[in-house]
Order: structure tokens, then C-alpha cells, then sequence
């Protein structure tokens, strides 16, 4: 019993497609945001990863900028100390010089020129190793003379070319040649080089080292230019563009390379600046501090935030491009993947509030009301479905009764009706019978009611148990109806007759040993066509009356009888089923009408003229309603045919008159034919061209199809083999595989791609389904060459 399964499938589709467009729209819908909001989550997920990922690099970045700037700052402290350590060397080695010591002892007036002479020579070579001793010169106390690599000057003369912006004539003597110093360093100050202006830091030591009076025989002065300073750390200004400063332990300024002391002294005054940290952010600058051991130096680098990350600024740039183009690539995805999962969803939740109402229960989301609703559904079909069958007895009673009364109207209805009630028909050709119990002449109380409902049930029981292929059904109190179908499609008629026969006799004989029951029955002529269900069923009917009448035992077939008539065999019924099945096209059932009316009426009766004239009239008649009719008044050969039907004339043999009629319905059934072909040819066409354009839509289903052509899914399932000799889904798939095959050849897709674009949501499918028509796997036929 699958038909009302099907009755609820094929309604919960319609109601499906309509409801859809009644709801809500998807994107509004709680299904489509839970859906969106999971996608959401898992794209959050790793970004929240790879930015943890960029906070790392980013902090590593730094960490290794910093580490680099503290190294160079390191190196750059290294190599100054260890000039000035040279610059101290070279002071000692002054100090244990002869020819020097000669002149700081002498004193006489006169002028020893050449030993100072020689003191020039010796001394003028300790320049040559360190560019921080090009620009010294000795101070000699008793000739009030200054010795330089290159000349020798009197104070004031030196003063002129070479002399501190901020010290005069008598306070640089005072200051610098005529104090004792114990390697002293002047810090940064303003100097004037033979009219050039740069600043400088003074080293000075008194000779000789032990001096230690207010007054010195001799001083040794190196100026130190602060650009030779700061280029030891030029790697550090010119690389990141920042600044350096180096201060004394006092904090005076050693050397500054940019920026401005005001700025030094503001960072340094700061309370948020700590001196003591190695690297801290100050304001928008990276400062490294470090102080020598030997001297109490501090020497402090600034580097530009921004040029100290710029390779973390760059992977910041790349990061937030990526992740930016990735979430919203997801995101487009999320909501594409949302609205496909939640849209079919949303239409079956729209198809059961409609169906079902709506949920009362607020604390239920749409899959508990799913759950809830389709549980209670299949919970009600299968109680329907038992139902069904508890009813099935009575559906097939219903059919065999309706059948027998030739209530159906064509062949098609018969047979659809049959497969409802679960019935095989066969080849549709056999006997009917009727089977009448005896002895109950009155039937006035419920007693002898009640006997003869069990007579039935035992009767047909026993008919069933002796293996006949038989339906049977009740007719009256007393009787039951039999239907014999054959099996076999070219059956021996008279060999089937004889089964029956022989089963009748069995049946009989078993009732009335076993239940002491007598029957009596009578069969109609054979039925070719379940169409003449009913015409047998008659002579049955007929047979029965004549065997009771003429006190017959056993069974009568209706050839037996002698039949009298006068008239002309010609029923309404007949005359309907006729005019039906010409319309329907059905050939050589509307023969098999008309042949066993001329069977009834040539065989069977013997027909005065008069009668005989009656029947061609009356045929003819029902010939010119017909092709009265809509169904036949377009085509423009009508006339042609309504001739050639008023020509039969009525004295003609009835066999040629039979001749004549299948010719004309050949006609008729023909434009029928015809009609129906020009229209099964568009709804095929149709079906291709909708194919061809929809083939990329994963989605495409033959009841989708069903749904443009505007005709049942099974109608055009049939038609479509019918016409073209393949189903549909096989249409289908070559359909895609061809667009696949010239994606393959003439794109650059990936197969994965190339799946997708040809309406399959698994590669691996689309993969199989390439290889099973072509032989050969997508990648191979890409790779094959072609001519």
C-alpha cells in the first residue's frame, strides 16, 4: 500500500514550493542566523589564531630589533673606550719621553730649538694610528710655548686659529695650560677650527704624571672632534635615523647627534624615564641605556618606533590584508553555506506550521518543532497506513464490484484503480462467474442473514484453498461474484475453460462434504480486455437464471443457453466505453468494443433486417457524436471522416460494416496519436532546453522538472523514456559530462572546480560518474591530446 505515501509525498511538495514564497524571508530567519553565526565562529577561530601568531612575530620582531640595537650600541661603546684608552696611552707615552722631559726641565733663558725641534719629531708620529689624535698639542711651561704635530705657537697665536667660543684668551690659559690635570675631559663644548665651528670634548693630563702642584711643567691637550665620536655610531643614526647621546658620569654632554641638549635634559628630568632599564619606550622612540664600567659613560641611543618595526609593520600590513581578504571571503561563503543549509529547512518548517499550525511551546527552537512535528507525522502515517490496510478488503471489494458493473470509464482508469487496491490483473483477459449458495429461498430474519454471511466466508475460503487464481467478491446475500484471470498471455481457451470447470466441480463437491452446502453457478463468454468485465459478468448473471430456471445442477456456461432475442445487442455502457476510448487513442481496445457487440449480435441473436438496420443506425449515430465533439472538430479532415460514416450503408453485412468502423477508427485514433506526439515531442523538448540551462545547479531534480513542464513527476518520468529511450537522470548526467568534458579541454579550472560548475557537490561523485561513461578519470582525459 505505497499510493497514499506517494498522495503525501507528492502533497507535501506542492505544499513545499508554495508556503516558501508565503514565509518569511531565509536571511530573516533564526535557522539562517544560527547557521551564519556557526560559520562566524569558525572563522573567528583561526583568525583569533593567527592574530596570537602575529602578536607573537611582532614581539619577536622587536625583541630581535632591540637585541640589534643594544649589540651596536655595545660595539660602538667598545670601540670609543678603547680610543680614549689610546688617547690616555698616548698622554703616558709623552710623559716618559726624553727628549720632551729635557725641555720641561730646562731652565735657562735661552731657547733650545732644537731640542724642540726633536720633541716635534718624536711626537709627531703618535697621530698616525688614531684619528682621535690628529688634533692634540703639548703645553710647555717654562718657554710659554705649544708643540703641535706640525708647528709650535705662543699661546695667543694658537688662540687665534684654534680656541672654545665660550673661553677667553686668559681663561683658556688659566683653565687649560696653567692648571694641573689628572686626565681630565672638558665635556662637549663649542670650538672654532681656522674659522670653521664644530664641537669638541678636550682630554687633558699634566706632565709629568705626577705632578702635583697648582702648576704643571708641561700639559698635553687632545682636542677630539665630537663627529668622530658620534661616527662610531653612526650605524645607529644613519640605519634607524635617531639620535645618540654620551654623557660623563656627572651627566655633562660627551657627544650629541640628533638632537638638541633641551630635549636630553627633558627625557633625563622625566619621571616616567628609567636610566637604569637597558631598552624602554620613551614617547614615540625606543631608547637603549648602557654605562661603562671604566669611566661611568652613559651612552643612550633613540630609535623611531615606526623604523624600529618596520619589518613587523610589514607583516602587521600583510596580516591584517590577509586576514581581513580571508574574513570576508568566509564571511561571503558563511552566508551562501547559511542560506543553502537553512533554506530547505526553512521551507519545510513554513510547509508544517501551515500544515500543522504553529508551535505553541516558545521554549522549543525550529528543531525541536521539526523533531516534534515529523515524529508526530510518521507516527500518524504508519497508524494511516495500518488503517489502510485494515481497509484494503474493502477497497478491493469496492473495485471488484465497480468493475463488474462496468462503472469504469476506460482502460487506464481500470488498471490504476487495480494497482490501488493492490490487485493483479494479469494479462486483464478471463472469465466471470457468479456462484449462487442454495436453499435459502427466504431470507426475512437475522438468523438466516447471519448462516449465510458465514456460508459466503466459507465458500470463498474453499475456493481459495484449491489454488485458483481467482478474486472474488459478494454479491447479494446469497451469491459471489468470481473473477478468473489469465496468466498466461496466449492462453488456450479451451483448456482455461476446462480448468474452471474442473475447479468448480472440486469446489462443490468440498463444500457440501465439509459444510453441507449446495451451490450452483453460472460463467459468461471470455473477456479479452477488462473492459468486458462487465459484459461477462451480464452473461453469468444470465447463465445462473437460466440453470435455477431450467432446474440445472453444477455449473452453466453461458454458451449453453439457447438464447432467443428479437433485439439488437447494443447497450448504453458499451456505446460510452466506445466513445471513451476512441478519444484516449486506444486502438485496439475500441476494436475488441465493437467486436464483441458484432459477436453479441452476429454469433449470438438472430437480428431481423429491421433490427439489424436499428444496430449500423444507432452505431453510426454514436460515430457522429463523437466526432462532434471538441476533441475532433480542429482537425479539418473531420468532414472527410462524418462522409464516410453517413455512407455505411445499412444493408450492408454486419462484418463489412465492422471492416468499415476499424478503418474509421484507425483515422480518428490516428490524429489522436498524432496530437498526443506533437505534444509529448514539446514537453520532451522543454525538458532538454531546461536541462541544458539548469544543469549546473546541484539541485536539479526531475521533480523540479516536473514542476516547469507543469506535469506529474511520474507522467513525464515515462514519457521521457517513452520518447528517447533513456531516463532521465542518465540525460542528466551525459548532459554534465559533455559540459565537462569542454571545460576540460578549454579551461584552466581544477577538477574540483570543474565539478561544481557542472551541478556536483562532490568531486569524488563527479570524478566516478566522468569515469563510469567515459572510461577514463577527468585528469587522464585532460592530459590526452586531441586532434
Amino acid at each position: 500500500m505505497t499510493k497514499p505515501k506517494n498522495d503525501i509525498i507528492c502533497d507535501y511538495d506542492s505544499a513545499t514550493n508554495n508556503s516558501a514564497m508565503e514565509g518569511l524571508p531565509i536571511r530573516n530567519s533564526s535557522v539562517f542566523r544560527k547557521f551564519l553565526i556557526s560559520y562566524v565562529i569558525i572563522l573567528v577561530i583561526p583568525s583569533i589564531g593567527g592574530y596570537m601568531s602575529y602578536l607573537t612575530s611582532i614581539s619577536v620582531t622587536q625583541s630581535i630589533s632591540i637585541e640589534n640595537g643594544v649589540t651596536q650600541l655595545e660595539k660602538g661603546q667598545e670601540i670609543l673606550e678603547r680610543r680614549m684608552a689610546e688617547v690616555e696611552g698616548f698622554t703616558r707615552q709623552l710623559a716618559v719621553n726624553q727628549e720632551l722631559n729635557v725641555l720641561m726641565n730646562e731652565r735657562d733663558n735661552e731657547t733650545n730649538v732644537y731640542g724642540i725641534w726633536r720633541a716635534m719629531e718624536n711626537v709627531l708620529t703618535f697621530g698616525q694610528t688614531n684619528d682621535f689624535l690628529q688634533n692634540y698639542y703639548i703645553y710647555l711651561a717654562n718657554y710659554n710655548l705649544i708643540l703641535t704635530p706640525g708647528s709650535s705657537y705662543r699661546p695667543n697665536h694658537y688662540y687665534a686659529d684654534f680656541h672654545y667660543t665660550d673661553l677667553s684668551l686668559e681663561e683658556w690659559m688659566n683653565q687649560v695650560l696653567k692648571q694641573t690635570h689628572r686626565s681630565e675631559i672638558k665635556p662637549l663644548s663649542s670650538y672654532v677650527s681656522r674659522g670653521q665651528q664644530t664641537s669638541v670634548i678636550t682630554y687633558m693630563q699634566s706632565l709629568p704624571l705626577d705632578s702635583f702642584n697648582d702648576s704643571s711643567p708641561a700639559v698635553a691637550v687632545v682636542v677630539i672632534d665630537e663627529k668622530m665620536i658620534v661616527g662610531l655610531l653612526s650605524s645607529m643614526t644613519d640605519r634607524y635615523g635617531g639620535w645618540v647621546h654620551i654623557s660623563d658620569a656627572e651627566g655633562r654632554t660627551i657627544a650629541l647627534k640628533g638632537s638638541g641638549e633641551p630635549e636630553m635634559a627633558k627625557m633625563i628630568d622625566d619621571p616616567k624615564f628609567d636610566p637604569n632599564k637597558v631598552s624602554q619606550f620613551y614617547e614615540d622612540d625606543l631608547v637603549i641605556t648602557t654605562q661603562s664600567d671604566s669611566n661611568g659613560w652613559v651612552y643612550q641611543a633613540g630609535i623611531p618606533r615606526d623604523l624600529l618595526l618596520e619589518n613587523a609593520n610589514k607583516i602587521k600590513k600583510m596580516s591584517m590584508l590577509i586576514t581581513g581578504g580571508t574574513l570576508l571571503i568566509g564571511l561571503l561563503v558563511g552566508l551562501v553555506l547559511a542560506y543553502r543549509h537553512s533554506a530547505p529547512i526553512n521551507r519545510l518548517l513554513s510547509v508544517m506550521k501551515e500544515q500543522f499550525g504553529r508551535d505553541d511551546g516558545t521554549s522549543r527552537n525550529e528543531f525541536d518543532f521539526l523533531s516534534g512535528n515529523i515524529s508526530d507525522m510518521i507516527t500518524k502515517n504508519k497508524l494511516l497506513e495500518t488503517e489502510l490496510n485494515r481497509q484494503l478488503p474493502l477497497v478491493r471489494d469496492a473495485f471488484l464490484k465497480r468493475l463488474i458493473s462496468g462503472e469504469f470509464k476506460s482502460r487506464d482508469e481500470i488498471w490504476s484503480a487495480a494497482e490501488q487496491a493492490d490487485i493483479h490483473l494479469h494479462q486483464g483477459a478471463g472469465y466471470a462467474g457468479l456462484v449462487q449458495i442454495k436453499g435459502y429461498g427466504s431470507m426475512d430474519n437475522v438468523d438466516i442473514l447471519n448462516e449465510l454471511n458465514a456460508s459466503r466466508l466459507l465458500l470463498k475460503q474453499a475456493l481459495s484453498e484449491l489454488g485458483a487464481n481467482v478474486q472474488m467478491t459478494d454479491w447479494g446475500s446469497d451469491k459471489v461474484a468470481t473473477l478468473f484471470f489469465s496468466t498466461d498471455e496466449e492462453a488456450d481457451t479451451q483448456r482455461t475453460v476446462e480448468d474452471i470447470t474442473q475447479i468448480m466441480d472440486d469446489l462443490a463437491q468440498v463444500v457440501f462434504n465439509d459444510y453441507r452446502i449446495t451451490i450452483q453457478s453460472g460463467f459468461g463468454n471470455h473477456f479479452s480486455s477488462v473492459t468486458e468485465v462487465s459484459d461477462s459478468f451480464d452473461q453469468a448473471n444470465q447463465a445462473l437464471e437460466y440453470a435455477i430456471h431450467m432446474n440445472e445442477r453444477g455449473m452453466v456456461w453461458s454458451s449453453e443457453t439457447q438464447t432467443e432475442n428479437t433485439t439488437y445487442y447494443y447497450p448504453l455502457d458499451s456505446e460510452q466505453r466506445l466513445i471513451t476510448t476512441i478519444r484516449a487513442g486506444e486502438l485496439e481496445e475500441a476494436k475488441r468494443i465493437v467486436e464483441a457487440i458484432m459477436v453479441q449480435n452476429m454469433e449470438q441473436r438472430e437480428l431481423s433486417m429491421e433490427m439489424k438496420h436499428q444496430l449500423i443506425g444507432e452505431m453510426k449515430g454514436t460515430f457522429i457524436k463523437l466526432l462532434d465533439q471538441k476533441a475532433f472538430t480542429e482537425y479539418d479532415s473531420i468532414e472527410n471522416v462524418k462522409r464516410r460514416v453517413i455512407d455505411i450503408g445499412s444493408a450492408e453485412p454486419l462484418e463489412t460494416v465492422k471492416s468499415e468502423l476499424y478503418e474509421i477508427m484507425e483515422e480518428l485514433c490516428g490524429l489522436i496519436a498524432n496530437k498526443k506526439k506533437d505534444t509529448h515531442s514539446q514537453i520532451v523538448k522543454q525538458i532538454k532546453a531546461y536541462t541544458a540551462e539548469m544543469y549546473s545547479d546541484a539541485e536539479l531534480t526531475l521533480y523540479r522538472v516536473a514542476e516547469h513542464v507543469e506535469r506529474p513527476e511520474k507522467y513525464i518520468s515515462q514519457l521521457f523514456k517513452e520518447y528517447t529511450g533513456v531516463n532521465f537522470s542518465d540525460h542528466l548526467i551525459k548532459v554534465r559530462m559533455d559540459q565537462a568534458m569542454i571545460l576540460l579541454r578549454d579551461s584552466n579550472y581544477t577538477v574540483d572546480e570543474i565539478a561544481a560548475r557542472v551541478g556536483y557537490n562532490s568531486s569524488h561523485s563527479f570524478r566516478r560518474a566522468f569515469k563510469r561513461l567515459n572510461g577514463i578519470s577527468p585528469s587522464v582525459y585532460r592530459q590526452t591530446p586531441y586532434e
